[in-house]
């Protein structure tokens, strides 16, 4: 896998590293837990060379559309306020991220980061060309940003080691990046992401 030149027009996303959705919680992914060193390091390299971080999150009313009492397909969880909705505390993405909050109505679930938010807009603000995701869950919220950012004209990196996927059915993380590569993103590895000299010097 080759290695990643990141420029002045490179953002992270991150994607639902929310208590609920780490093992213990509400709709824990198994071995989630184990994004977050990786994630840390991608923190680390984009904060230390200004570039921009975004972190979305569930941020659910009661009685949200996609909670089981209402005939949805997933447990309650991350509750608008609540301990499963905060952000793990290993990781300190309140203090570093931009914060997206998506699914913040009754009637209407948003799996994507740019669903029903002004995250495009936000980037192209910034001057962003090209974005990398990683986070939880592979096959769900992961995969529906990837797709959505290329959509939205992004390019995209995919960052391996720093996803984990649900798989309610057996290989749907597989699938879900299958699925992503065909679309255009583009698979990486936190240790093959940098910056060149030239734009070290622009930062």
């Amino acid at each position: 896998m080759q290695a990643i030149a990141l420029t002045p027009a490179d953002a992270l996303i991150i994607v639902d590293l929310q208590n609920d959705f780490l093992p213990g919680g509400s709709l824990g992914v198994p071995r989630g837990d184990e994004v977050v060193a990786p994630i840390q390091q991608l923190i680390d390299l984009y904060q230390t060379h200004s570039l921009p971080i975004v972190a979305s999150r569930d941020w659910h009313p009661e009685g949200h559309c996609s909670f089981t009492a209402q005939g949805g397909p997933w447990p309650i969880h991350c509750v608008a306020g609540s301990h499963g909705a905060a952000f793990s505390a290993a990781l300190p993405l309140e203090q570093v991220a931009t914060i997206i909050s998506k699914a913040t109505t009754v009637e209407k679930d948003a799996y994507s980061a740019f669903n029903g938010t002004d995250l495009a807009e936000q980037l192209r603000a910034r001057g962003v060309q090209r974005v990398a995701v990683c986070g939880l869950a592979t096959d769900y919220c992961v995969l529906n940003t990837a797709r959505d950012a290329l959509e939205n004209g992004f390019a995209t990196l995919l960052v391996l080691d720093a996803i984990r996927a649900v798989d309610v059915q057996p290989g749907d993380g597989a699938r879900a990046i299958a699925t992503m590569e065909a679309a255009g993103a583009q698979p990486v590895h936190v240790d093959r992401l940098g910056l060149t000299i030239e734009t070290a010097e622009l930062i």
